[in-house]
């Protein structure tokens, strides 16, 4: 059984252990850092740059995985092997999105079935992206899997660091909820999906409480017994475009469908246990 993932990034090196451990072997694209794909436990695949062994390896995939944003506006995975795809035919298919998909609802609940109205460059982006692989595999009859993901954080992506350093940052726009995801809980969620396919499913993944941003870094706070940093109100704080995009928009995501379709019980259901197993694991507490 062999997994081909384009991307191999953060969220792969959670799953790859995961079907490595299952019997399944892994290969991985990456634009150059070959070591971290293979301590992962996948084999390294330049891209671009080795594109021969990139078709190879879809043409032999039982599952495929497209960890890959839009570059431009276009889906670089579609542009460039869209074709092959369609031809082998994997019996798994999956696409990671973003529930940036959904758009702006006042901090209210949004679930699969709500209509996408994105309100950021970013978001429509991945909009024609999920658009663009329907309708290949409508054309070939690909077992498409689409994975709307909150906000990822884990090991290396938590605020530990910066409340240490002293340049953490408590943003407050009021009323602004987000959600969020450990990388660990996205790779159970994939393997769940791989073992269990459901053609043409989407799926919302994320945690069980969405909150606002300052709760998190708070919350952070106080389980390293450090001073809580000042409240910043978002209307003036001094903040890069990018950043301050991630504001735009304000939603609940409920996570249902990944509990009753795929039988996932969360690892970290909810930022205050995915922060307290990070700090204990990097020895903080």
């Amino acid at each position: 059984m062999r997994v081909l993932v384009f991307g191999h990034g953060y969220s792969a090196g959670f799953l790859t252990p995961l079907l490595v451990a299952e019997g399944w072997q892994v290969a991985g694209t990456t634009r150059g850092d070959t070591a971290r794909v293979a301590a992962a436990g996948a084999e390294p695949l330049l891209w671009p740059g080795d594109e021969g062994a990139v078709r190879q390896e879809i043409a032999a995939a039982d599952a495929i995985l497209v960890s890959v944003g839009p570059d431009g506006g276009a889906d670089p995975v579609l542009a460039a092997f869209g074709a092959e795809i369609g031809r082998a035919r994997p019996r798994w298919l999956g696409y990671l999105s973003t529930t940036g998909v959904y758009g702006d609802h006042g901090g209210g609940w949004v679930d699969e079935d709500t209509p996408l109205t994105p309100s950021t460059r970013r978001g429509r982006e991945r909009v024609a992206a999920e658009q663009g692989w329907q309708r290949l595999a409508a054309e070939h009859g690909l077992p498409l899997h689409i994975f709307r993901l909150a906000g990822i954080y884990g090991p290396g992506r938590g605020p530990f660091a910066k409340l240490r350093a002293g340049t953490a940052r408590r943003i407050v726009k009021p009323g602004q909820i987000f959600s969020r995801i450990h990388a660990e809980d996205i790779a159970r969620v994939l393997l769940a999906s791989i073992k269990a396919p459901c053609p043409g499913a989407v799926y919302n993944v994320c945690d069980d409480d969405p909150a606002p941003p300052e709760a998190v870094i708070g919350h952070a706070a106080a389980l390293l017994g450090l001073p809580l940093p000042p409240a910043e109100d978002f209307a003036t704080a001094e903040m890069t475009p990018m950043a301050r995009s991630f504001y735009a928009e304000s939603k609940r995501v409920t996570n249902t469908r990944i509990k009753r379709q795929l039988g996932v019980a969360l690892r970290y259901p909810d930022y205050r246990a995915g922060l307290v197993a990070l700090a204990r694991a990097e020895g903080l507490i």
